[in-house]
């Protein structure tokens, strides 16, 4: 790990140093391309004018540039010295100081004097105030601080991930919740009924979510009758045991497997139930027995908490 810490450190120092490179060289072409013409255009020009040369002159001056202050600091007296406001080497120090407006340059034959920018005191920008303290003593090692900017740089990402992860639970939790079931379909999902409101040999109707549910009370005779019926004669064979599970109660939803009529219960040819409208004819079992309706009556979930008390749903 140490060599490949060293390796690294060297390969950021080339890059950082290209970088420098590449950037006094960007700065150089922006400046130099506010004059047209250099001394060394000027020198040949002068040198190629042959009886000319001796009634042209020419001069250069360089002059420093706006990046670097042209007054010395101004002594008020002995003892108070105002500095110039100081620029700060950053990115953005360096670019508030550059000229602003467009830079004036004459050159030619018959200019005296040529003004040009020079670059000589170009300082390489101070990053120490986006370094971290741990890195920022040149004599210190950057593998000895490792273990602890990579743990802090851990605990950042582990911190965000969790957050991130409890956020998108919240939000699936809550899209879920909008699609389930309202407080007053819950409130019909079950319904209990006191059987000993239902006297031997009658059926009651009640309403369980939105359907009507037919409650039954069979007496000896129609237990009878119903277990004693051939399954092999009928359209959906189902033996009466399989439909209830107290022989003395039936409990079916009182809903036409045809088109959704509702039957008329103790009537009908098997004096079951009778459905008028396409003249479909069902047992005491809720079984088809005559007519259109392809299946039996449907036997919704239901269960005997206790004795002389039924819960459907």
């Amino acid at each position: 790990m140490p060599e490949y810490a060293s390796v690294a450190r060297k390969i950021s120092h080339v890059y950082f140093c290209s970088l420098l490179f590449w950037l006094r060289r960007a700065i150089l072409c922006i400046f130099r391309s506010f004059t047209p013409l250099y001394v060394s255009n000027m020198m040949n020009v002068v040198t190629k004018s042959g009886n000319l040369a001796p009634y042209l002159k020419q001069a250069t001056q360089a002059v420093p540039s706006q990046i670097k202050p042209l007054t010395k600091p101004v002594v008020i007296s002995s003892s108070l010295t105002v500095q110039p406001p100081s620029i700060k080497c950053t990115i953005q120090g360096l670019y508030s100081a550059l000229p602003k407006g467009q830079t004036k340059v004459f050159s030619g034959i018959a200019a005296g004097v040529q003004v040009r920018l020079a670059h000589t005191d170009v300082q390489v920008p101070d990053f120490s105030a986006y370094r971290r303290k741990q890195v920022a003593d040149p004599g210190v090692r950057n593998s000895e601080s490792a273990d602890e900017r990579r743990a802090f740089s851990y605990l950042i990402a582990g911190g965000g991930a969790i957050a991130s992860a409890y956020a998108a639970k919240s939000v699936v939790t809550q899209f879920i919740m909008t699609m389930s079931a309202s407080a007053d379909v819950l409130a019909l999902a079950k319904i209990e009924i006191k059987l000993s409101d239902i006297p031997e040999g009658k059926s009651v109707t009640f309403k369980w979510r939105g359907k009507p549910l037919f409650i039954r009370h069979r007496t000896g005779e129609e237990i009878s009758k119903e277990e004693s019926v051939d399954v092999n004669s009928l359209r959906d064979p189902q033996h009466d045991s399989e439909r209830v599970k107290v022989p003395q109660w039936l409990v079916v939803l009182g809903v036409c497997t045809h088109l959704g009529c509702v039957p008329i219960a103790n009537s009908g040819d098997f004096n079951g139930y009778y459905c008028p409208c396409h003249g479909s004819h069902y047992d005491a079992s809720g079984r088809i027995r005559k007519g259109p309706a392809p299946l039996n009556l449907e036997v919704p979930p239901y269960e005997f908490m206790e004795e002389g008390l039924l819960v459907v749903g």
